[in-house]
């Protein structure tokens, strides 16, 4: 059975609102990651070392504005994405990763893959993250060698400074990676 244009168009709204989540991560876009979430959004991202739970819009801004700050550089794509519409105002969507972080702190660079799996709800005629979560397909962490120059850091001169973050541990349980 063909989309209807309604349909059409909430796929390029979804779209739109997981491509505005990673530039406003890349950017510390606080304004925009504060528009893209339900205020009961969940989140759950499971990568090689770490687990993520976060509850609620402000938890997840808040979290992602110390995650992403001037002391790192981050590159988020998201492609081939899969979206199914549940209703006239939920969806659900799958999302391939592909992400380098770089932390000038721990003096070292990730890069890897994931998949994303998004609950989608639309609020007051916007499409909103409603849930977020993710597997690592592939993660790699090695050092920053010193031969490596980072020669644009955008987080530098936008993301927050160390004395403006704040601990965020207590939203993350590191463990041992599996080989």
């Amino acid at each position: 059975m063909p989309y209807t244009l309604q349909q059409l168009s909430d796929f390029e709204d979804i779209r739109t609102l997981k491509h505005r989540y990673y530039r406003g991560i890349d950017t510390a876009d606080e304004a925009l990651l504060d528009g893209l979430f339900t205020d009961d959004v969940t989140v759950e991202y499971r990568g090689g070392g770490y687990l993520v739970r976060l509850a609620g819009r402000a938890e997840m801004v808040d979290f992602l504005m110390n995650s992403f700050h001037a002391d790192a550089v981050a590159m988020h794509q998201g492609s081939m994405p899969e979206i199914k519409l549940l209703g006239d105002d939920e969806a659900e969507g799958l999302w391939y990763l592909e992400d380098v972080f770089i932390s000038f702190e721990r003096n070292d660079i990730t890069s890897g893959t994931a998949l994303y799996r998004d609950r989608y709800r639309r609020v007051d005629g916007q499409w909103k993250i409603a849930r977020t979560e993710y597997d690592r397909v592939m993660e790699v962490v090695e050092p920053l060698r010193p031969d490596q120059k980072v020669t644009v850091r955008h987080l530098g001169k936008v993301g927050r400074r160390r004395e403006q973050r704040h601990d965020i541990s207590h939203l993350i349980t590191w463990f041992e990676p599996a080989e």
